[in-house]
């Protein structure tokens, strides 16, 4: 059954969260812990950058503020009434998690535990840091949980069930070593926008931030353009100029002279604005600082065509010229209900 002290612990680490923004860190006293934990997170915040370079401030005070959003009572209530939450005996559960973006496999995490199954927590090179923090701030808030979470260092032993997300490679990998195990393997997906032309220099500006958030790291950013034939990119080059300072961070600014000059050496025609370089490619997996964009001539025929090609794409956006498409700016802004390839983690845990 889950509990509801498991669900408090969430709603209370969202409360502490909160409390935590770029431009206005606030102490509540209210905050169950601060005493313990809110000094060591604003520090741990400021040390995150020298732990992975990409994990700026900036991208990792957007993470934190996307959770505390998530993380209500509310939210939690609408995510979860629509499942039978009994579980016959609670189960160890392994997850094995990416680290592209800052807390990437808190939504896995949270589900575990939501569930009442105990979590095996082999986390990435690349985010070894935050989400122990925040485990262990869930664990001050209802201490059964210390008995319910473990980060294994190791090898991975003693489970029931995996969830792993990689790439390709490392899920054919993961699909022979654990396929003896009730299992969940994520694999790579790309995101990708529809365009008719219509779009407001707004709209337009907000696809900016589907592309550029966590430097389009992400499964969730858009790495792919469909636009109309005779489309033309300068109402698009004009509004994403607001994000021109992305350039000024080292790792990006190397992807993109390397990837541009890969392209050019290889006679590739690119449409570039000094920090984006746009290619036309059927792909959908463009590299960092790129987006590769692609001519359509009739919608219905895009749609039947996506359709086909769901298993690559996580995620579509437009101005609802696309089924089940969401709105612009809002990619990496999911629900607690937006799962990752569409696999409902719940429904899982549920029936193990």
């Amino acid at each position: 059954m889950l509990q509801n002290e498991k669900k408090r612990s969430f709603i209370e680490l969202g409360k502490f969260l909160s409390q935590f923004s770029e431009n206005n860190t606030s102490k509540n006293p209210t905050v169950l812990h601060n005493d313990l934990f809110f000094d060591d997170f604003i520090n741990l915040i400021k040390l995150s950058q020298s732990h992975n370079g990409w994990y700026t401030p900036e991208q990792v005070y957007f993470s934190i503020q996307s959770w505390a959003e998530a993380l209500t009572e509310e939210n939690l209530n609408q995510w979860l009434s629509a499942y039978d939450t009994q579980i016959n005996e609670p189960k160890n559960i392994a997850l094995i998690l990416a680290g592209n973006i800052p807390l990437v496999g808190f939504h896995d995490f949270l589900s575990v535990l939501i569930t009442g199954h105990n979590v095996l927590v082999k986390i990435s090179s690349n985010d070894q840091h935050l989400l122990p923090f925040l485990a262990k701030y869930i664990i001050a808030v209802d201490p059964e949980l210390t008995n319910k979470t473990t980060f294994v260092e190791g090898k991975l032993e003693n489970f029931d069930a995996v969830i792993a997300t990689g790439s390709n490679n490392t899920a054919r990998y993961f699909e022979y070593y654990f396929k003896d195990k009730p299992s969940v393997i994520r694999k790579s997906r790309n995101s990708i926008a529809v365009l008719n032309g219509k779009e407001t220099k707004e709209q337009l500006s907000a696809l900016g931030e589907d592309i550029f958030r966590y430097f389009g790291l992400g499964c969730r950013n858009v790495s792919k353009i469909f636009v109309p034939k005779g489309y033309i990119f300068d109402g698009f080059f004009e509004a994403i100029f607001e994000y021109q300072d992305v350039i000024h961070y080292e790792k990006y600014a190397n992807n993109y002279d390397y990837n541009k000059a890969v392209f050019l050496m290889s006679n590739f025609k690119l449409l570039d604005n000094g920090f984006l370089t746009i290619k036309e490619d059927k792909s959908h997996a463009s590299p960092i600082s790129s987006v590769f964009y692609e001519f359509y001539d009739d919608i219905t025929d895009l749609q039947i065509r996506l359709q086909s090609e769901s298993e690559q794409i996580q995620c579509i956006v437009s101005d609802n010229i696309i089924e089940n498409s969401i709105d612009f700016g809002q990619t990496q802004k999911p629900k607690l209900w937006n799962y990752a390839d569409n696999v409902d983690t719940i429904s899982f845990l549920l029936t193990i």
